[in-house]
């Protein structure tokens, strides 16, 4: 299956995503509150995101989301 070109800002919403909940899943996480909001705020961003109004979008598209956002975060 080829990727699909993800728009920047969906990438960006995705890491942001990542980070969060790695600091939400880390043991005794600060501002633990803080956290679970932001991470339901990105949440519903990222499933409410134009581009996965487009015709044809599969649930596989959000894994390799997923991936990408992973491996661009790991470059960093």
């Amino acid at each position: 299956m080829e990727s699909a070109p993800f728009p920047h800002d969906l990438v960006q919403l995705q890491t942001a995503w990542n980070r969060t909940y790695d600091a939400l899943a880390a043991s005794r996480p600060v501002a633990d509150t803080v956290l679970r909001r932001r991470l339901l705020m990105l949440s519903t961003r990222l499933w409410w995101h134009p581009f996965w109004s487009g015709p044809g979008r599969m649930p596989a598209e959000r894994m390799e989301l997923r991936s990408q956002a992973r491996a661009l975060d790991a470059q960093r």
